[in-house]
């Protein structure tokens, strides 16, 4: 019997106990540090998404475009090496992307289910009804969650979005993505893609790995979306577009910082859009100037920050990568090198690799 499209839908919010005082908690600490931040996961509130989006669309910005193409070209592939009966996409955004793994993996004849996980809530409900609706054979399990944390603890992964289930009920029975699927040894393709690996310190990226491999099972497999090196001027116009974007989607993590902080006044007009490549790092930089002398009142954290004229925060990073280190980045956390894909001209790369 087909399901209806919103018998096929769970959406869990995971961790949500405790959580705004882990914000807190976390965006002290960043605004302390030298140089000051705020951490780059605060960008993605139900706004910040969506101008995200609006960055994808952009002719500077080559990243979401070119990554797009590799899939369209390499799914059949993926989805004939993986064959996945669950497809877990880790920061899944509007998975505008996604799409053409799920025709693939449909096409396949394993797939069975979809677990887009993101932090916006809203974003997460909207891409699961979506898909539901769009893929009539499709479970669709939407995570609310922050990945950087809170993904070894999820537990329904294994399990099927049951009808019972839609209340957010959690299944039982397994523990983490390493759970089998309700056909028992079913394969996972977990992908992380838009080079988002890249917006983690290296010592976060070589952690964030090594957790996904150990939630996972022998014999699933794992795509990682790189941004690759560049000449410089290619790299620092996707981050400093002429419709000013970027900067709109830098300035925004301010007001997300202002809700954490239980209404503090960073005035997000009295800060300048700042990016560049540092090639010792190799990795971008966004940073938010100070445009005059402020003082900045958080009271949530029990701060108070004097900021002087020029004086900077840095919002993200973005490393960029070639084949070797990225392959060697997924090896320092246990998985195999399958295959390396990239578009004519080297501008990013898909690296597929599989849990031995």
């Amino acid at each position: 019997m087909e399901l209806a499209t919103s018998e096929r839908v769970l959406v869990t919010v995971h961790n949500r106990d405790g959580q705004a005082a882990r914000d807190r908690e976390e965006l002290r600490a960043a605004l302390l540090r030298s140089p000051r931040e705020v951490p780059s996961r605060f960008f993605y509130d139900d706004l910040g998404s969506w101008l995200f989006e609006r960055i994808t669309e952009l002719p500077e910005y080559y990243q979401t475009r070119t990554e797009h193409a590799l899939l369209r070209a390499i799914a059949g592939r993926v989805a004939a090496a993986s064959r996945a009966a669950e497809l877990v996409e880790i920061g899944s955004g509007a998975a505008t992307k996604t799409r053409v793994l799920l025709d693939a993996l449909a096409r396949a004849g394993h797939l069975r289910r979809y677990v887009p996980i993101d932090v916006a809530e809203g974003t997460v409900r909207r891409v699961a009804e979506e898909l539901a609706a769009e893929y009539p054979e499709l479970a669709v399990h939407g995570i609310v969650a922050d990945f950087s944390e809170d993904l070894s603890l999820l537990r329904p992964l294994g399990a099927e979005a049951e009808p019972q289930r839609r209340n957010g009920a959690r299944p039982g029975g397994c523990g983490g993505m390493s759970c089998a699927g309700a056909g028992g040894g079913e394969r996972r393709l977990v992908i992380f893609l838009g080079g988002t690996i890249g917006n983690l310190k290296p010592q976060e990226a070589r952690d964030f790995l090594s957790t996904r491999h150990r939630e996972m099972a022998p014999g699933d497999q794992f795509l990682l979306g790189v941004d690759l090196v560049k000449p410089v001027p290619r790299l620092e116009a996707a981050y400093n577009d002429a419709a000013g974007i970027t900067a709109e989607f830098n300035r925004n993590i301010l007001r997300v910082a202002n809700k954490v902080a239980g209404g503090g006044d960073f005035d997000p007009a009295a800060f300048s859009h700042r990016a560049f490549y540092d090639a010792g790092q190799r990795w971008i930089e966004m940073r938010l100037r100070s445009d005059r002398r402020q003082r900045v009142r958080l009271p949530a954290l029990g701060l108070d920050l004097d900021l002087a004229a020029g004086e900077e925060i840095r919002t993200e990073i973005s490393a960029k990568f070639d084949r070797a280190s990225a392959e060697a980045l997924l090896g320092t956390a246990g998985f195999e090198p399958v295959d390396w894909f990239t578009d004519p001209d080297h501008l990013f790369a898909l690296s597929l690799a599989r849990h031995p």
